[in-house]
């Protein structure tokens, strides 16, 4: 069975944020977008719900995490190849994002982060399955 995934985050200016992901390239599900959500498609069976923070309240009675002290999850997408990822994060950090971390190179894998308007980290990844297979292979 495939599953629909549903990710919702809490943010503090929804047009802004729209804006922010947009000039990365994703795409809003117009259905299910309005004054307090968009809904921002990853794929076909997956969905980052973008919640004003108010909005996001009505679900939930624990506290909205304060991103700027504290991390909520670490959220991540592929890219294509290795120059996708500095390119994405190029655009990420002109649009108002925050380097995250130093870039990760595991030969197989190269991987940068970014911190979002709101403080959500993001990471970008790339990974040549062929070779990490091969380098699984020959460890066992």
């Amino acid at each position: 069975m495939i599953r629909d995934l549903f990710l919702n985050l809490p943010v503090a200016d929804l047009p802004a944020t729209k804006t922010f992901f947009a000039t990365l390239g994703f795409e809003f599900d117009p259905r299910f977008t309005n004054d307090d959500a968009a809904c921002m498609v990853i794929n076909e069976h997956a969905f980052v719900m973008l919640l004003q923070r108010s909005f996001f309240q009505t679900f939930t009675k624990l506290d909205i995490c304060d991103t700027r002290r504290s991390i909520e999850g670490l959220f991540a997408f592929d890219t294509d190849s290795r120059a996708s990822v500095d390119a994405l994060m190029e655009t990420a950090i002109d649009a108002g994002a925050t380097e995250a971390r130093d870039p990760s190179d595991y030969g197989f894998m190269y991987s940068r982060s970014f911190l979002d308007l709101d403080g959500h980290q993001w990471e970008v990844i790339w990974m040549d399955m062929e070779q990490f297979l091969a380098a699984q292979s020959a460890t066992t």
